[in-house]
């Protein structure tokens, strides 16, 4: 049995983006299982990833300790890996994929110091997907098939609490557009700028209400967005609905006609399940984190909240009722 170890540090966004990778892995090699090391906030997604056995974790953004990292390396060598891969781009990854002793070392190689210590180093490209950026380091393994679009696998006792909402609430999925106003709580502590201000998100859905009535407009937030929500429940006699895990808010967005949403991890769960989003950006570029597909639109601005409301409700008008030529 082949045994595969991935290192992913990063969000929930950037685990959805590696599932391609992994589950290229699982369909090249019948006798294979995969592990993932992940940060505690992101453990959870793999609940929806079929192609990974054991989801680890490792506090990597927390200032570990060096006992931590040594203790890390020692846990990873008693489990007798035959590979392992690495989305981390600095010197420090190589190095550490090297004190492991796994025979198979598999990351991006673009410095002297990576190319010596990786067994596989393969080639960075940057200006792309990055979940072709992430499936890229499959050469390693000999794997040049194309890379897919991201999918999850719903839980069936998710679908059914999904289903729920829809009936207690009275929603009917083919007129359901989901608004996901938040980010995550880490986005907001580095000073990333991807919020839209609660007031301007009052006036979209105001102006939806008369351009397109029959859409039924439903907040959905995580914990980290209490206090948007809570201004726009002032606001707003819209339904709110906070779903109690990750797999919960996949199924429910699974269910909406779109899902209107900024640079975040409920945009990357739309793309793994095939609904059409509108997704607002400030400087984060588009083309790195969506696919090229009409399917997933998206605005940009530097500054996010520039984004006039106008533009927002033009765009999910254009998803609601698309062109044939788009589909």
């Amino acid at each position: 049995m082949l045994r595969v170890l991935a290192l992913s540090p990063g969000g929930i966004g950037d685990q959805i983006l590696l599932f391609p990778t992994l589950a290229g892995l699982k369909a090249t090699y019948a006798d294979l299982t995969v592990d993932v090391l992940v940060e505690p906030r992101s453990q959870g997604v793999y609940g929806l990833c079929p192609s990974v056995r054991k989801a680890m974790v490792f506090d990597y953004k927390n200032n570990p300790a060096a006992a931590a990292w040594v203790d890390l390396i020692g846990i990873i060598r008693d489990r007798s890996y035959d590979a392992v891969l690495a989305l981390g781009r600095s010197p420090g990854v190589a190095f550490l994929l090297w004190l492991t002793g796994i025979r198979k070392r598999v990351g991006y190689g673009y410095t002297a110091v990576a190319n010596t210590l990786l067994t596989h180093p393969v080639p960075l490209r940057q200006d792309q997907y990055a979940a072709q950026m992430y499936y890229d380091l499959l050469q390693g393994f000999g794997i040049t098939t194309p890379c897919p679009q991201p999918t999850l696998m719903l839980r069936d006792a998710d679908r059914v609490w999904a289903t729920q909402q829809l009936q207690a609430n009275s929603l009917n999925p083919q007129q359901l557009v989901l608004l996901h106003p938040g980010t995550s709580q880490l986005s907001r502590e580095k000073g990333l700028a991807k919020t839209y201000p609660a007031q301007k998100w009052s006036m979209v859905i105001a102006d939806l209400a008369q351009k397109l009535p029959q859409a039924q407009v439903v907040i959905v937030s995580g914990p980290d967005d209490r206090e948007i929500l809570e201004m726009l429940q002032r606001q707003l006699g819209n339904v709110f609905i906070m779903p109690p895990d990750l797999g919960k808010l996949a199924a429910l967005i699974a269910e909406a006609r779109l899902l209107l949403c900024v640079d975040s991890a409920p945009m990357h769960i739309a793309v793994a399940t095939n609904r059409p989003l509108v997704a607002l950006f400030g400087p984060t570029d588009p083309q790195r984190l969506l696919p090229s597909d009409a399917r997933f639109d998206h605005l940009q601005s530097k500054f996010v909240e520039q984004i006039a409301p106008s533009e927002v409700v033009q765009a999910v008008l254009r998803q609601f009722n698309p062109s044939p030529v788009l589909r």
